[in-house]
């Protein structure tokens, strides 16, 4: 399993994972076998890729956001250029934040074995915890989920000024729960995870009962078919 010290809730909660010290600096440990159940049985055939369309609901916001090393970036200059599933959530849940995490590790392991599709497409975790999730927790996170040559950011803010536009742009409420003890984490939230084309549009928004990563697969590469047919004019 993963040795990588002070890894956070996502792991224990979403991995299952024994939190302990002891991996080779600058190795890439190997990727775990996810241990959160579905919350949802998906009893559908998702359809053909490109046989329809998504429409575009707005373009996606700006903000400035930190990745992991703690250098900071306008938002819109990172989803520029590729197909971006991108999901809010906060490393102390231990409730809904595992599923999303769930369904980009799943995006990201089928796209480590698919060239075109690792070339074309980003994943991208932003936290609205930014008092906890910190580049470091962020980087932990990076080293143990993101498979080696994909690419899958992962994100916070320098703090609540930052991250308030953030929130209000892309209608993310969250709020602190009564119990801040709560075993599933101190805050409150609606589960959200974006589709975003290679021009910054939104072209979709998932939320729980939509996180079947077949149905997300297969609007991404509707999508990219969509850019290939635009590129050929």
């Amino acid at each position: 399993m993963i040795g990588v010290a002070a890894f956070g809730a996502i792991a224990g909660a979403a991995l299952g994972l024994p939190q302990h010290a002891g991996a080779h600096e600058g190795a890439h440990p190997a990727r775990p076998e996810l241990k959160v159940p579905r919350s949802a049985h998906y009893d559908y055939d998702p359809p053909a890729p490109g046989s329809y369309v998504l429409p575009t609901l707005r373009p996606a916001a700006d903000g400035r956001v930190l990745d992991e090393r703690g250098a900071e970036h306008g938002l819109r200059a990172l989803l520029e250029g590729k197909v971006t599933v991108m999901a809010f959530i906060y490393t102390r849940c231990a409730d809904v934040c595992p599923e999303a995490t769930m369904l980009l590790y799943e995006l990201d392991g089928i796209a480590s074995d698919d060239a075109a599709l690792r070339e074309r497409l980003q994943l991208i975790t932003i936290s609205f915890d930014p008092q906890h999730d910190t580049p470091e927790v962020m980087a932990l996170h990076a080293k143990a989920l993101a498979a080696e040559g994909t690419t899958w950011r992962f994100l916070t803010t320098s703090g609540e000024e930052a991250l308030r536009p953030l929130l209000e742009t892309y209608d993310q409420p969250i709020g602190p729960k009564p119990d801040p003890n709560d075993p599933l984490g101190p805050l409150a939230h609606q589960l959200r995870v974006f589709l975003i084309d290679a021009k910054g549009d939104v072209r979709n928004i998932y939320s729980v009962g939509f996180l079947d990563p077949r149905l997300v697969l297969t609007d991404v590469r509707t999508v990219l078919a969509e850019e290939q047919r635009h590129a050929r004019r």
